[in-house]
């Protein structure tokens, strides 16, 4: 190749984008493929980084970083678990060679090495390359000349480059799929079936929450994306599988903040025989497992606060705690209007705090969020919920106007809720119809009457516990992220 003439054809030319067309077109005029088919390796970056001085590798990554002093220098090629130096001169390569690799190689290229293992003056651990391959042509340059990514919203929107600049970023995401793939193997190790159910629904069931809707042309019908996986899983449970579990996305329409998206990757498991109380042990368990697993620790550091889970968690009464704050018993007042007049008259609470809230449970849920949740700071398991909170839930055997519930909770987030079932059909229908008066009266958050579910009752369930968490939520806590924007590959954005 003439690199005087090429030289000459790229001063032509002021785009970094465009000079790189050019270079691309150069190559394809010298018979040069700049997007090769394949690369054998013989190892990885990290692989390598763990070999002895003198060894021989084959490796491959992309450059993040080039400095060429003459007839000699260094760059660092990187790939998604680690990243390794490369001495690149004339004394190992032809000057044909050389030349191309100093001309027609940018930063942000993939490339394969293949050469010797040494240590640098400064101890560092270097590949002296014997060969350079140009693997891929990247058409545009990495940003901020490898400083990465500074605007949040850019860092969301054009996650591909917050991955390459960002090691953090690289880890969290290293680390959710390390987490997902031991919650898979830990249930199924447990006796749990991983199942699929379906993401169209015909019926608005298994947790309170706005539905997307979608149109299913074949069908003639509208259809609602799942809020929850829920009645499908007990419909499996009622067949006579004895613990199944699903991971996968649920959709709520509703509004976005640190702890929520309107898409998010929720996991499920359902267990026969088992009550509330026996989940609570579960997920203990589990939890202090996932984390010795994934992050080497049961002791987290979130937003400055130390959490530690492998100490023994705090039990709080729900309706108890509750009661104290209000200081009258708010379970026994049903209507929604008194409920409100009751508690304006504590002076806790304005008449406008309870604006278009149609609900005693939406009145609760209001109270608990302000005053509850915020301080609950390390693990806690909250437990003894009122009924209206949660239609699909068994009530207490001593007082029907509780639930057999439980939620864990640290720094004020709600990491899981469990509950033990309602499998009584009569008792679940009229809870479905005191639903379908709710969404009547504009609570759009209620449950429809799902048939199907309910037919599958009425054949006969087993006693039944059932628990789920938001898997995003839950990666938030353990890497120490501010939002779940952050533990998410691509977020939707405006």
């Amino acid at each position: 190749m003439d690199y005087t003439q090429i030289a000459n054809r790229l001063q032509k030319i002021s785009s970094e984008v465009d000079i790189r067309k050019e270079k691309i077109n150069i190559l394809k005029e010298n018979g040069i493929i700049p997007y090769v088919s394949k690369y054998e390796r013989t190892c990885t970056i990290k692989e390598a980084n763990e070999k002895a001085e003198g060894e021989k590798v084959r490796i491959a990554g992309r450059i993040i970083f080039r400095r060429i002093m003459g007839k000699f220098g260094f760059m660092k090629i990187q790939d998604v678990e680690s990243a390794i130096q490369v001495s690149v001169g004339r004394n190992e390569l032809s000057e044909e060679d050389y030349d191309f690799y100093k001309k027609m190689i940018d930063i942000a290229d993939f490339v394969g090495v293949e050469g010797e293992l040494y240590r640098t003056q400064t101890g560092e651990l270097t590949v002296r390359a014997a060969k350079v391959e140009l693997l891929s042509k990247a058409m545009r340059p990495l940003p901020e000349k490898f400083h990465g990514l500074v605007d949040q919203e850019a860092k969301y929107r054009q996650r591909y480059l917050d991955l390459i600049a960002s090691e953090e970023t690289r880890k969290v995401m290293v680390g959710r799929s390390k987490a997902m793939n031991f919650i898979r193997k830990y249930l199924t190790e447990h006796g749990f079936m991983e199942v699929e159910t379906p993401i169209l629904q015909s019926a608005v069931c298994g947790a309170s929450a706005k539905p997307f809707f979608t149109k299913h042309n074949a069908l003639n019908k509208m259809c609602n994306l799942r809020i929850a996986p829920e009645t499908y899983l007990k419909q499996v449970i009622s067949a006579g599988f004895d613990r199944v579990f699903e991971m996968g996305k649920v959709f709520r329409n509703e509004g976005m903040d640190t702890q929520h998206l309107q898409e998010f990757t929720m996991c499920e498991w359902y267990a026969s025989y088992w009550d509330f109380e026996k989940n609570i042990t579960f997920f203990q368990d589990f939890l202090r497992e996932l984390l010795m697993n994934v992050v080497g620790t049961t002791k987290l550091m979130y937003q400055g606060v130390e959490l530690d889970f492998g100490a023994e968690w705090k039990r709080v009464n729900y309706t108890e705690k509750m009661k104290e704050i209000l200081g009258f018993d708010f379970v026994a007042i049903d209507n929604v209007k008194e409920l409100v007049a009751k508690v304006v008259e504590t002076g806790l609470f304005k008449q406008e705090d309870f604006d278009g809230i149609k609900t005693c449970g939406g009145v609760i849920d209001y109270i608990y969020k302000r005053e509850i949740r915020p301080e609950l700071v390390q693990p806690t398991i909250l437990y003894n919920y009122p009924a209206c909170l949660v239609p699909l839930a068994r009530r207490n055997d001593k007082d029907n106007r509780l639930i057999d519930m439980f939620q864990v909770l640290a720094v004020g987030c709600e990491l899981c809720k469990a509950y033990s079932e309602l499998v009584d059909p009569i008792v679940q229908r009229q809870t479905f119809e005191e639903q379908a008066r709710a969404k009547h009266d504009g609570d759009d958050e209620a449950m429809d009457l799902d048939e199907d579910f309910m037919l599958s009752m009425e054949h006969g369930m087993p006693p039944i516990s059932g628990l789920g968490f938001g898997l995003d939520r839950l990666m938030v806590v353990m890497f120490n992220q501010p939002s779940v924007r952050d533990v998410v590959l691509f977020p939707l954005m405006k």
